[in-house]
């Protein structure tokens, strides 16, 4: 049975989230499935992935076939870089120790890069919201100049009126 790691589909119209699945290939996409190991949301920013490390990995040794995006999740999470070096460690390239070390080295280096991928998300978020701010801000500004314009204009044109009215109340009319 050829047994293929895939996405199933689940959600709402326009906002999908997936299943990572262990399934038959001539199975249906949304279909049976063997055993689910993951969750992807592609809807965050970044986009979450939740995954049984241990399970895909045991999943690829037994010969399992992921697809391309699933293999591009695995490959992030690094489960296809584990399954190298157990394959190393099988064929006495090195041992167990030095593929633990080597894959803790990779770990702490992709972590850093995930936090700065999202420290600059967040600083661009940040960025944006205040440009936003100060765009209302001068929005803001221009309507209460031309609202104090206007006003201006509304008194300076009733300010004649009123004084000749004023004038006319106070001159005497002869009789």
């Amino acid at each position: 049975m050829p047994v293929k790691i895939r996405l199933a589909k689940h959600g709402k119209k326009g906002y999908s989230f997936y299943h990572i699945v262990v399934a038959d290939s001539r199975a249906p996409r949304d279909g049976k499935f063997i055993e689910k190991i993951g969750v992807y949301n592609p809807n965050t920013n970044p986009a979450s992935i939740d995954l049984c490390f241990d399970k895909a990995v045991e999943w690829l040794q037994k010969g399992a076939q992921p697809t391309d995006t699933c293999r591009s999740i695995l490959s992030h999470k690094g489960v296809m870089y584990k399954k190298h070096l157990i394959g190393g460690v099988s064929k006495g390239a090195f041992t167990a120790e030095e593929a633990d070390v080597k894959f803790a080295q990779w770990l702490t280096s992709k972590t850093s890069q995930i936090d700065a991928n999202n420290s600059k998300l967040s600083s661009d978020k940040d960025a944006a919201a205040s440009a936003r701010f100060a765009l209302e801000v001068k929005v803001k500004e221009d309507r209460a100049k031309a609202i104090d314009a206007k006003r201006a204009a509304a008194v300076a044109a009733a300010t004649p009126e009123v004084e000749a009215e004023v004038v006319a109340e106070e001159t005497p009319v002869e009789a």
